[in-house]
């Protein structure tokens, strides 16, 4: 490395000690300004200099698209918008307005916790008249939706009316609220509703049919309704946070974009929601069970989807079926999915490693046996207790020169610092490594810092854990149920 030059203009009237001092003074300064720059490398030295949050928030005030979907002869995309941002479309954006940290946070172990103890088996509860007509419906087939950020806008029938719709890779069935639904039945939406009588693909599904026997098979079905004089298969669904949706199941065409759509596509018009619903049109399930948009058009799609989820709320990612081309996969790295023990719907890899700053944590190896669930709507990654108490032992070490913030029992996250007056501050890299060795390094400070908490917990125990959608950020996340695998891509977004 060459030598520093220190360089220093003496004002008039400067004492000869000052002059002493000044150029060694400046020179310490220099030397450090020099080290933060090159710590920058973080495949070299293992930390970034970044922004602060309250120095970048005036960079999220538009829209900006950026995203980059990796091509393939059999592959269709939607963008895909936080809804809290202003990316969001009209109707489901909150005008800047979003829930707390704290609410944030609640709500998201709510699901967290929901999913996981999934693997205990479902329970049933019969919901009172006035919700769904004394239907009985499981209780377990949904996490909350109340946590979900993510939404694209997708077209319902002939002619096809826009629809914007929440992602959810833990649910299964697709729905949105439909016509003769009122304000006592359902909530509040700003999208047009459905109206499937003025759809000519719009088919109902008779109750004593196939398709209606799969649907109580797969724990879907409600029973049947009668509607204009025929019986009709009715689908309900009871989310973890208690909210609930039940309508009729019925077949549309569903349009992903001009010119690209979706023939005989399964879901729910709901008649009847109850809970805690706000804005948004629906819900599009991107499960793994037989219920779900991926499994629905696996015969085209071969059974594959990816996202990316924006670093900040204002920029877009997207939502794409199919997977890319076999010769544009060099920028992927892949490590094999899965079966879950929870059923179907989640989707499991095993994590085998974390490192910090460049430095792999001593980890033993059976903290990640039961593997981890990627989750597009859980939002701080839950990890096994063990895992996490190295990885936050090494993070406060190398974030020792920030102010920690003490413990605020009203939030699950126990690393937050203080970064007020700092414009940036030096945050160390983390990675993650699966099975067969693919390594993500996490998007600095995007994918690793909340609200300038490290968006990890411990989940208690060494159980199964989930990979949460802020680690996720920046990644094309590549769900390949066909070839058995899960593939990340950086900077697609």
């Amino acid at each position: 490395m060459s030598p520093l030059l220190c360089t220093y203009s003496y004002p008039a009237a400067t004492s000869i000690a000052a002059m002493a001092s000044a150029p060694l003074l400046l020179c310490v300064l220099l030397i450090f300004t020099y080290c933060l720059v090159a710590l920058g490398g973080r495949h070299e030295r293992g930390f970034v200099v970044v922004p602060t949050s309250s120095s970048s928030a005036t960079e999220q005030a538009a829209c900006s698209f950026v995203s980059q979907v990796a091509s393939g002869p059999n592959r269709a995309s939607v963008p895909l918008a936080h809804r809290h941002g202003p990316c969001a479309p009209a109707s489901v954006s909150s005008g800047g307005v979003k829930p707390s940290l704290a609410e944030r946070l609640r709500r998201d172990r709510a699901r967290r916790h929901h999913i996981l103890s999934m693997a205990t088996g479902r329970t049933t509860v019969t919901l009172s008249d006035s919700d769904a007509a004394g239907v009985s419906i499981p209780t377990s087939l949904g996490a909350a939706v109340d946590s979900l950020q993510y939404v694209v806008t997708l077209g319902f029938g002939t002619p096809a009316i826009e629809q914007t719709v929440l992602i959810d890779t833990g649910s299964d069935l697709s729905w949105v609220q439909c016509k003769p639904c009122n304000s006592t039945s359902c909530y509040p939406q700003k999208d047009p509703l459905f109206d499937p009588t003025a759809s000519s693909s719009y088919a109902p599904v008779p109750c004593d049919t196939g398709a209606c026997r799969d649907l109580a098979d797969g724990g879907y079905g409600a029973g049947c309704t009668n509607g204009t004089g025929k019986s009709l298969c009715q689908y309900g669904i009871q989310y973890g946070n208690l909210d609930t949706t039940v309508g009729v199941y019925s077949t549309e065409t569903l349009t992903l974009k001009p010119g690209v759509a979706i023939k005989n596509f399964s879901f729910g018009c709901g008649l009847s929601q109850q809970g805690k619903f706000d804005r948004f049109d629906g819900l599009l399930g991107l499960g793994g069970a037989p219920e779900s948009l991926v499994s629905q058009t696996a015969a085209t799609y071969g059974g594959a989807f990816s996202y990316c989820l924006p670093p900040v709320n204002g920029t877009t990612g997207f939502l794409a079926l199919g997977a890319p081309g076999s010769n544009n996969t060099a920028g992927f790295v892949f490590t094999p999915l899965h079966s879950s023990p929870e059923g179907p719907t989640f989707y499991v890899v095993t994590l085998t490693g974390i490192s910090v700053a460049g430095k792999e944590l001593d980890i033993p190896p059976a903290a990640f046996r039961q593997g981890m669930i990627i989750d597009s709507g859980t939002v701080v990654t839950g990890l096994p207790e063990t895992a996490y108490t190295v990885l936050r032992k090494a993070f406060r070490s190398a974030m020792s020169a920030y102010p920690l913030l003490p413990p605020n029992e009203d939030q699950d996250l126990d690393t937050c610092y203080n970064f007020t007056g700092l414009s940036n501050v030096t945050v160390p890299t983390v990675s993650l490594t699966f099975d067969g060795g693919a390594t993500i390094d996490l998007d600095v400070p995007n994918g690793i810092l909340l609200e300038d908490c490290l968006a990890f917990v411990g989940d208690g125990s060494d159980d199964t854990g989930i990979i949460g959608n802020v680690n996720q950020r920046t990644f094309e996340v590549l769900y390949d149920s066909g070839r058995g695998r899960v593939g990340f891509r950086p900077g697609a977004c």
